[in-house]
């Protein structure tokens, strides 16, 4: 049986604060740390707030609500250090703002309300330019209550095959054209980061591409290297949505089957988006900063089945520009 849709009734805690950052080789993945969910349970901690229950881990704040529902938020920040030169933090006023500094003197910046939730990522050129990927700032007067967003289920118009793509066996134009596609159906306002993450509605509105070919080990996140070219056909479709306007946006989705306790497939699940975003970006030079990921646990799965399934355990990348920034909002009419 489906679950209902998450109420997140209020702001979830921030992510873990991050450390003071120094620069770091240019392979992260071969800095220590745990590599396996099961090495994740002697370091968890679990607390009551609020009637929530909170459980921190490595790199991860877990949040289960009374009813049951479970979120997962992680700073993204760290995802950013790869290849960088150096990594300065500063405060001002409220705000902690990160600069990620790359070889070639560009910046990216990412601005941090003081309840750690994201307000802005910002790319800045040697030159000075900037460009605003994610104004998070912005909250739509007609919102209400936390972050999730109660919309119906979008009306698909378009054939499945192309609402929601296989890659497998998706030509690259299909691909880039899906980069590229509109929401289905009209939207009125603009979203905030958090309202798509945790409004599966809200996401729905979007065309989506399917990765379940990829073969991650029983417990594991990394992706085995000969399954990174699983994803080049992605990578080469967002560079080429990148190229053509630099403030797109795409969601990472991590999904797992039902096997497995909940808090393990949620946090699997999460870790392993991030390993596909990080591949994008270090294998085929995907910019970080126009990606962002979130895992899901077993909450949406395709298959109805508690037993193993190929098809619930995948990544799916979806374009959320439209919904970020309101591009896809009519003008208003003159009266």
């Amino acid at each position: 049986m489906r679950r209902p849709p998450p109420q997140v009734a209020a702001p979830l805690p921030p992510p873990p604060p991050p450390s003071k950052f120094t620069p770091l080789p240019a392979n992260p993945a071969a800095a220590p740390g745990p590599r396996r969910v099961e090495d994740l349970h002697a370091e968890r901690h679990e607390v009551q707030e609020g009637g929530r229950t909170v459980i921190t881990e490595p790199g991860r704040i877990i949040i289960r609500d009374p009813g049951g529902e479970a979120f997962i938020r992680h700073d993204e920040v760290e995802r950013f250090r790869f290849g960088a030169r150096n990594i300065e933090t500063e405060h001002v006023g409220g705000e902690m703002r990160t600069v990620v500094i790359r070889p070639d003197g560009s910046r990216i910046i990412t601005v941090l309300a003081p309840d750690g939730s994201l307000l802005r990522r910002i790319r800045r050129d040697p030159h000075g330019r900037e460009i605003i990927i994610i104004d998070n700032s912005y909250r739509d007067p007609r919102a209400v209550g936390g972050f999730y967003v109660d919309l119906p289920p979008p009306v698909v118009r378009i054939p499945y095959d192309r609402y929601i793509v296989d890659a497998t066996d998706a030509p690259p134009d299909l691909i880039y054209q899906t980069m590229e596609a509109p929401p289905v159906e009209h939207i009125d306002r603009r979203y905030t980061l958090e309202e798509i993450r945790y409004s599966p509605n809200v996401r729905m509105l979007m065309p989506s591409i399917d990765v379940n070919t990829i073969n991650f080990d029983l417990g594991s996140w990394e992706i085995p290297p000969d399954q990174a070219a699983k994803l080049q056909v992605i990578a080469e479709g967002i560079n080429r949505a990148v190229s053509r306007n630099p403030r797109e946006v795409f969601l990472i989705e991590g999904h797992t089957d039902a096997t497995g306790n909940d808090t393990d497939n949620l946090s699997l699940s999460d870790r392993r988006a991030e390993s596909a975003a990080e591949l994008l970006t270090q294998q085929f030079g995907v910019p970080a900063e126009n990606l962002t990921t979130q895992g899901y646990g077993s909450q949406y799965m395709k298959e109805q089945t508690s037993g193993p399934s190929r098809i619930n355990r995948r990544v799916t990348v979806r374009r959320i520009t439209p919904l970020l920034d309101g591009s896809a909002v009519p003008p208003p009419q003159p009266r």
